[in-house]
């Protein structure tokens, strides 16, 4: 690559300067040795192997196979690795070195992503307020469609961290029980309802002992930041499975997670005030004015795509529940963090019917078909193939992009 000439990204490009999201990767030379990179444009950057060459003292942590080593160092390391990425990619001599010795490489260059972390732990919570009305409107139609605890706290349910995977990855139609309304007894067979889920999800760096809450003002500690995930559904299995305990199958047979994790600090221009509260919160929540805690709602503005028609856009700035309230709830009892631990925002939905974000609110069940150029669904086909993306406000009118998530659907595997 002695021959390379990098020019500068655009200045509207997702993945500028003031973004550096994190991956791991693999070169087609390298099949077998996962290095950290760092997106730049349509680049990655061999993170360890720039650290190396300028001597910078966490090479090592930047020479990982996965992102875990970094995301336990804590945020002091987070920022000073994060400067040193942006002052060797903003300098044009520097970064045209690192191209022309193979360091930093176009993306479309025989590199594969992977899963950028090991996953430990995984929490999905159910945080908007529209999501959580409409599935209540249509299976509770003659009672409140929130529960009283809704409002009250952040409500969610522990997952199947050994089923994330990374973008890409196909998606195999779950098989099991499904129980139609009409019918007597349940049946044995692949979904039929399958649905996705656009969801934001976050990734814990700093672990917290056991016995120890973290408050809603540790979110920028214990965080390391952000990527988009598709929790994939199987209604029909869901809904017969999920009295009195909650979601299991249904759910654990997959949950999808972009490449590219961006920093929280990166997203410092999208933070926003969250939606007006309509009950007074207990104080390890409260999060308005006089509680000390800093707004921490997202302006992050998702669009998802089936079979490369977009369905819906979805607004994370109208959810209930903020990351940080997430956080303070799930370890308030003295559950510990550990380092990889991912919790997920639930379904994010708008008031309107273009921003719902999930097939089943789309569809309202089924009764109303989403139409596509050549066709319809209510819930997903084999063959069929959702991708969803997000972009953020950054500094000076920037936008900053959150990757993308893709999954295909293949036919269920034989029972």
């Amino acid at each position: 690559m002695s021959d390379v000439s990098l020019p500068d990204v655009a200045e509207d490009d997702l993945f500028g300067p003031d973004n550096l999201p994190y991956g791991v990767f693999t070169t087609g030379d390298a099949p077998d040795r996962r290095r950290i990179g760092v997106r730049y444009g349509s680049w990655v950057l061999d993170a360890g192997a720039a650290a190396t060459a300028a001597g910078d003292p966490h090479a090592e942590l930047l020479s990982a196979a996965t992102l875990n080593p970094l995301l336990a160092a804590g945020r002091p390391v987070w920022q000073q690795v994060r400067a040193a990425l942006r002052s060797w990619l903003t300098d044009s001599a520097r970064r045209e070195q690192l191209a022309a010795d193979g360091v930093l490489r176009p993306l479309d260059e025989d590199v594969t992503l992977h899963l950028p972390f090991e996953v430990a732990d995984y929490v999905d919570f159910y945080a908007s307020e529209h999501h959580a009305s409409n599935v209540g409107r249509m299976f509770r139609p003659d009672g409140e469609p929130l529960t009283p605890n809704w409002k009250h706290m952040p409500i969610g349910y522990h997952g199947r961290a050994g089923t994330v995977v990374v973008t890409g990855t196909p998606v195999t139609r779950p098989n099991g029980q499904r129980k139609a309304p009409d019918a007597t007894a349940p049946d044995f067979g692949p979904s039929r309802r399958l649905d996705i889920e656009a969801e934001v999800g976050f990734v814990v760096g700093t672990p917290a002992a056991p016995g120890v809450p973290a408050p809603q003002t540790s979110l920028r500690d214990h965080v390391f930041g952000v990527c988009l995930l598709n929790d994939w559904s199987a209604r029909d299995v869901q809904a017969w499975e999920y009295v009195p305990l909650g979601p299991f199958l249904g759910k654990s047979f997959a949950t999808s997670v972009s490449a590219w994790i961006t920093p929280l600090d990166a997203l410092d221009a999208a933070r926003i005030a969250p939606p007006a509260r309509s009950h007074e919160l207990l104080p390890y929540l409260a999060d308005g004015e006089g509680s000390g805690v800093e707004p921490s709602g997202l302006d992050l503005r998702l669009t998802v795509r089936l079979n490369g028609e977009v369905i819906a856009e979805p607004p994370f700035a109208a959810m209930y529940w903020t990351a940080a309230q997430q956080l303070a709830h799930m370890t308030v009892n003295g559950a510990s963090l550990r380092t990889g631990d991912l919790f997920a925002s639930g379904t994010v939905s708008g008031p309107e019917v273009r921003e719902r974000g999930c097939l089943l609110e789309l569809t309202w069940s089924g009764r109303d078909p989403v139409e596509l150029a050549d066709d319809s669904r209510t819930f997903l086909e084999d063959g069929d193939e959702v991708t969803i993306t997000a972009w953020a406000p950054g500094a000076e009118g920037a936008r900053i992009g959150l990757g993308e998530v893709t999954g295909r659907v293949v036919p269920a595997a034989a029972p």
